[in-house]
């Protein structure tokens, strides 16, 4: 299925944010990474201005965002929820780690609506939250400081999100990526640099051809492994012309 479509059924479930920047952060990682379902429970500020500078470029999520009064009216119609916990708990799902449950997540995906589901900023999930949930993940974190911002944690969970679901396609290119290179020589162009560092290195006394050792094919092996493109051939016969001229002024690419 198009990665894209398993991206757009994918949920964002932020329950009882109490600051409305949060709300903003976790827009703009959603919108980032290509996801636009966000639905909140019980938000204690929203709409809110901080939310809308927060979300730098996403507003228009956070103008659709669906708000429920309860967990269970975010998740209706899902066949999947998996919630954020940062600790083990006696009840509830034992926790994935983000690259296995994105991955479950996508694969339910093809059967419909899933959801992520967050919890408040200062004391998370409740147990009751939880349970009505099939699935946990937890974020790896340094031990000794373990604390993740709301937007930061949504981030994590997005990006492997997407890494998933473009695990065997190519990601779409952005409109506004100028690629910085040049067609790949060709075999003649290649061989043409060659000759010019022969014969620059003889005249310049650096290349013995009466005993050439291994130099040339050392050389062959460097720039055999650098893949060149054809301004790179360019730029290095440029340099090559203007030592050779002593002028500094050699051939342009």
């Amino acid at each position: 299925m198009n990665p894209e479509v398993l991206l757009s059924r994918i949920r964002i479930v932020l329950c009882r944010p109490s600051h409305p920047g949060n709300i903003g952060a976790a827009a703009r990682a959603m919108k980032t990474m290509g996801l636009t379902d966000l639905h909140l429970v019980a938000p204690k500020c929203f709409p809110d201005q901080e939310a809308d500078t927060r979300a730098t470029g996403a507003v228009d999520l956070l103008r659709r965002a669906k708000i429920n009064d309860t967990l269970p009216e975010a998740l209706a119609g899902t066949v999947l929820a998996v919630a954020l916990s940062a600790r083990r708990r006696d009840l509830g799902p034992p926790p994935g780690s983000p690259r296995e449950m994105a991955s479950q997540l996508l694969a339910e995906a093809i059967n419909g609506d899933v959801a992520l589901v967050f919890g408040n900023e200062s004391v998370g999930l409740s147990n009751e939250e939880i349970q009505h949930c099939h699935s946990a993940v937890t974020i790896p974190t340094n031990p000794g400081f373990s604390s993740l911002n709301l937007g930061a944690a949504v981030q994590v969970l997005c990006y492997e999100l997407r890494l998933a679901a473009y695990a065997d396609a190519p990601q779409p290119e952005g409109s506004l990526v100028t690629a910085f290179s040049s067609p790949l020589a060709t075999h003649d162009e290649v061989e043409g640099l060659y000759a010019h560092l022969e014969s620059n290195m003889t005249e310049s006394g650096f290349l013995n051809p009466a005993q050439p050792g291994r130099l040339m094919p050392k050389l062959r092996r460097l720039f055999g492994r650098a893949r060149l493109e054809r301004d790179e051939i360019n730029i290095l016969r440029g340099i090559l012309a203007a030592t050779r001229n002593g002028t500094g002024h050699g051939r342009k690419p």
